[in-house]
């Protein structure tokens, strides 16, 4: 008599180096178990958000959204918050600072409007990276005291959807000086910062200078906040202040953009972040 006829229970038919495997069967419990799992899941699908389809997916019979649920929190806060925001709204700018509730509400909300918004390019710390500045010193191309922000923020820079945004050009002289004048020039402005020049080409780029560049930047080089030009002496460069990189920024110029986010933020929102970015040491 074979083993499974010994024990009353069939092999699944499979044989291993003449071993064979029994066709128990699976506990009761745990059957029963699966068989619920099974209904489980299929009621979910039907009662909650769950099959994708080309465009969203299924809704479900009882209309549940997590998104729903984040709109109506944010909806709650927002009217916990909407007194504040209005008294921030109607507040001068230059009075923010002075009533202590509101200054409080200001710069937390600023900070996270700077963290969603603005750290990507000006870092999480505001210090900024090359090309994109560094919010910290006192070093400002349009302006840094806090109306000047506002407006910066508001209408942004060199973009073409803000008909107010803050407008500068810097020509490309790479066009129009001889390379042996652009390396004149670029020995002159690392003198006027107090850097290694050669003094002999200094000499002669004090004269590319004035004749090319003082219009904008000063003829001291101090540059022109009403036409964002930087100030070229006091050794804070956006774009670097090396040789190379000087020649660079002299033979092609330098053209940065910043979004206006007046269309993309409240009033309220614009305020608070001008009003944090304000306070962080470097706001005049």
């Amino acid at each position: 008599m074979s083993d499974e006829n010994k024990n009353g229970v069939d092999t699944t038919g499979h044989s291993w180096d003449g071993i064979e495997e029994y066709n128990n069967p699976l506990p009761r419990w745990w059957l029963w178990t699966f068989y619920a799992t099974i209904i489980w899941g299929i009621g979910y699908t039907i009662a909650y958000p769950a099959w994708p389809l080309i465009n969203s997916a299924t809704k479900g019979v009882l209309g549940y959204s997590t998104r729903a649920e984040v709109a109506a929190e944010i909806a709650k806060f927002d009217e916990m918050n909407a007194p504040i925001e209005a008294k921030l709204v109607a507040a001068d700018l230059t009075g923010i600072a002075a009533d202590a509730e509101l200054a409080n509400y200001t710069v937390n909300a600023g900070a996270a409007v700077f963290q969603t918004w603005c750290a990507q390019c000006h870092g999480s710390g505001a210090a900024g990276a090359v090309g994109y500045p560094n919010l910290l010193d006192d070093d400002w191309l349009w302006g840094g005291d806090i109306e000047a922000i506002h407006f910066t923020v508001s209408h942004g820079i060199r973009n073409e959807t803000d008909g107010d945004a803050r407008y500068s050009e810097m020509p490309a002289f790479g066009d129009i000086l001889e390379e042996e004048e652009i390396a004149q020039a670029v020995q002159f402005v690392r003198s006027l910062s107090g850097q290694t020049h050669d003094a002999a080409l200094a000499a002669d780029g004090a004269v590319v200078f004035a004749d090319n560049c003082a219009a904008c930047h000063g003829e001291t080089g101090t540059g022109d906040r009403d036409q964002g030009a930087p100030n070229l002496t006091d050794a804070i460069w956006l774009f670097g202040g090396s040789e190379e990189a000087l020649t660079q920024t002299v033979t092609n110029s330098r053209f940065g953009v910043m979004p206006s986010w007046a269309d993309r933020l409240s009033e309220a929102d614009i305020r608070a972040v001008a009003a944090y970015v304000h306070q962080l040491g470097g706001g005049e």
